[in-house]
């Protein structure tokens, strides 16, 4: 775990509590910035603006030309709370965003992020936890890669980490490097380089095949139920995420939760029994980024060859 330190030099004024400042010639407003929004921690939002001010040139080439859900927490991690999507009418001109019609018809106009200037508006917006799609605006229906949710219920986290371990076993068998990350809340994400080159079908398909060989390895605390009172308490392997519109937080995302923790990348090494979701947090998370640089950089690659991998998970696991 990083020794937490205190932050560096803040991009807004100490002595205003509301201001706009000009960021990527965008002029943003912040408000109320000594308004609370952790009150265990007394961490305030100046605390997080200077969070996602920070944490910004490793967490923008993973929100840069992808839609987003804006996840409001106005009030703060205890407040009341609500998912916008369509932000038609109501962004800055210096904004981008695209029009999109769900599967069930409704017409939406997303908030589409291309620099620091869209996470800090999003910041300001109340957005405590930054929610991106899988894909980008220029491949809307592939996935840059597949994720593995282990979601768990009563479970102590050494078991998500054992869950994760099995995870790793599968897809090194089969010759799939994965990049691991903690949710920040309280399971852990496993994320698959797919470069836009399969449909989320696909995608979703591949995920089922490794989740599968995955509970049979452990099905005493697994269970790939998606109805949780079917699941008996169980580790849930979630592999419905993979799907259009669909959003989990994203990599370096704060969450709200006590602790302000975050989710944070991790390598293999780390993910061992003893890891926890508070050793890493608003508070130390950017002196660990310029020890450990950014962990996450291979699932913006190439991507599987996902016909030959699952061939080959066929043929080995039968």
């Amino acid at each position: 775990m990083t020794k937490a330190i205190k932050p560096e030099a803040s991009f807004l004024d100490p002595a205003k509590d509301s201001q706009s400042v000009k960021v990527n010639g965008c002029l943003l407003t912040f408000n109320h910035l000594s308004k609370v929004y952790w009150p265990e921690d007394r961490i305030t939002k100046r605390d997080m603006f200077n969070y996602y001010d920070q944490v910004a040139e490793y967490m923008v080439p993973y929100l840069k030309d992808r839609p987003m859900s804006l996840n409001r927490f106005p009030n703060g991690i205890y407040g009341p709370s609500f998912y916008q999507k369509n932000v038609k009418d109501k962004v800055p001109g210096c904004m981008a965003t695209m029009p999109h019609t769900n599967d069930k018809g409704e017409e939406k106009e997303y908030l589409v992020a291309t620099n620091k200037a869209s996470l800090l508006w999003m910041a300001s917006l109340g957005c405590i936890e930054i929610n991106p799609w899988f894909s980008r605006v220029q491949s809307a229906g592939n996935p840059d890669f597949c994720v593995i949710d282990l979601d768990p219920d009563k479970q102590h986290f050494d078991q998500v980490v054992s869950a994760a371990q099995e995870i790793k076993k599968v897809l090194d068998a089969i010759g799939v490097t994965a990049y691991p990350k903690t949710s920040g809340s309280t399971g852990m994400h496993i994320y698959i380089p797919l470069g836009a080159k399969y449909t989320y079908d696909q995608s979703q398909m591949f995920a089922k095949i490794i989740v599968s060989l995955v509970h049979k390895q452990i099905p005493e605390y697994t269970s790939m139920e998606r109805m949780v009172r079917k699941r008996g308490g169980k580790m849930y392997l979630d592999f419905l995420q993979n799907r259009p519109d669909a959003t989990i937080a994203g990599v370096y995302s704060l969450r709200p939760k006590p602790g302000a923790t975050v989710s944070m990348p991790l390598s293999w090494d780390e993910v061992k029994p003893g890891l926890t979701m508070r050793d890493f947090t608003i508070h130390n998370a950017i002196q660990r980024l310029k020890e450990t640089g950014d962990l996450f950089r291979g699932v913006l690659g190439k991507g599987i060859d996902l016909e030959k991998t699952t061939e080959k998970a066929q043929s080995i696991f039968q």
